[in-house]
């Protein structure tokens, strides 16, 4: 893979994100302990010629973070810095994990009101990219966003909310690392309260045509499709007032282990090796999860290990175009030589107004098509995206897709707003990278 020398001198190995699909050669690696050392690490690799990104746990599937020049590890700025009970906020420290911001805000009986169904994430790497779970009313991490600092091209501190830098809030709450490097982030929280998860097998055609309906009655909805098959497992969250009632040990081993990891990575690698055996497989695997319910803190509900790696590409589509997209996508499969041993996962959010949030400015729905690794997916992802793409359907940012400045101008009403934002703020592309140049334009 290379190497790259690091600040101190000492060599670091070359970068590989999560799925295994981007890697890149830094020409040197910096963890700042400050963010004056963050201010002046930029700064440096500014009159070095050098171009500068974040990375944080990789768990984006695009090239996003990658550089040839500095990368920063912010992993060191960590840290819940201040709860402020009165106005229900947090500030912590942009390298600070979803799992560990999660766990320090129960201890002190606190939460997020929504979060994705992974917590590896750093803070910032999840909300530049534009996170999300699922949610009638509740938006993506990003939206639960009050103030943010961050450290610009010219290595400035910059303080942003809705009162104070109002157009680069409006704007880096979801900047891609394009607008500079996040520092700290407070978000609003609300004393910690339980969910009851109802999980239940459902078929395809049933739960496409009560899609706004299930949409409509429960708080956070979602649903998995096993392709191959009419076969769809149903997850419904909804606030009660508990006590706690999780999966007992044995039955929740069965479910998040066994099946959901374990099992699933067997069969991924069976059917990665001999593709034939995939549809009998998915058949199998969709009518091995049985109806279930359970009571919890929220993230022990909206969250899930995923230990098998895969490769994903999501589109955000308007919400009342997502059954039809759907069934098209079906009927691509069932048409195709494509065997596909991942289940489809489709999720919700409410309108936001970030500029480049992949809910902006309308109710959203998510299709989200996965891989196992190491499996060729351009054939099956080309396919999906261009259904997507036919009804106006916005990439996720960090999730693998082939879309550009011109496609993104057209979906995108404020896309404008944003690239004159970076223009203004980082007018040389210090934080630029052949990713963001696709993207955003040159």
């Amino acid at each position: 893979m290379g190497t790259a020398t690091a600040r101190n001198g000492s060599t670091a190995t070359a970068w590989r994100n999560w799925a295994g699909n981007v890697t890149a050669t830094p020409t040197r690696v910096v963890t700042p302990a400050s963010v004056g050392e963050l201010q002046e690490a930029v700064r440096r690799a500014a009159g070095d010629g050098l171009r500068v990104k974040a990375v944080g746990t990789g768990h984006s599937f695009t090239a996003a973070a990658a550089t040839d020049g500095v990368l920063v590890r912010p992993q060191a700025l960590a840290g819940i810095r201040s709860i402020d009970r009165a106005a229900g906020t947090v500030t912590v420290a942009a390298g600070t994990a979803l799992k560990d911001l999660n766990r320090a805000l129960a201890a002190e009986g606190l939460s997020l009101t929504n979060m994705g169904d992974i917590m590896e994430q750093t803070v910032s790497g999840a909300t530049s990219t534009g996170t999300h779970g699922t949610g009638r009313d509740s938006a993506s991490i990003a939206a639960q966003i009050r103030s943010l600092e961050l450290v610009t091209a010219d290595g400035e501190l910059l303080v942003c909310s809705e009162k104070e830098n109002p157009e680069v809030f409006a704007a880096a709450r979801v900047g891609i690392g394009a607008l500079g490097i996040v520092t700290a982030i407070t978000f609003a929280v609300e004393p910690l309260f339980f969910l009851t998860a109802r999980e239940e097998p459902m078929g395809f055609d049933r739960v496409t045509a009560e899609f706004e309906e299930h949409f409509a009655e429960n708080e956070h909805f979602e649903f998995y499709w096993f392709p191959h098959t009419g076969n769809c497992n149903t997850k419904r969250n909804n606030r009660s007032q508990g006590p706690a009632a999780p999966p007992g040990p044995v039955s929740g081993w069965i479910e998040d282990e066994l099946l959901s990891n374990g099992l699933f990575q067997a069969v991924n690698t069976l059917g990665r090796a001999v593709p034939a055996t995939i549809p009998s497989i998915a058949r199998v695997a969709s009518r091995a999860l049985s109806a279930r319910t359970y009571t919890d803190i929220p993230y022990k509900v909206f969250t899930s290990p995923r230990r098998v790696r895969f490769v994903e590409m999501e589109y955000a589509l308007p919400r009342e175009a997502v059954v039809g997209a759907l069934r098209e996508l079906r009927a691509m499969v069932d048409r195709s030589r494509l065997r596909i041993s991942f289940p489809v996962e489709v999720r919700t959010a409410p309108a936001d107004d970030i500029a480049l949030s992949t809910a902006s400015g309308r109710d959203t729905a998510y299709i989200a098509v996965h891989m196992y690794r190491g499996t060729p997916y351009q054939a099956y992802f080309t396919a999906a995206e261009h259904i997507f793409t036919a009804h106006g359907g916005r990439p996720h940012w960090g999730k693998v897709h082939t879309r550009d400045a011109e496609y993104f101008s057209r979906v995108y009403p404020r896309f404008g707003e944003f690239t004159a934002l970076r223009d203004r703020l980082d007018p040389n592309r210090v934080f630029g990278n052949d990713y963001l140049r696709r993207i955003l334009g040159s």
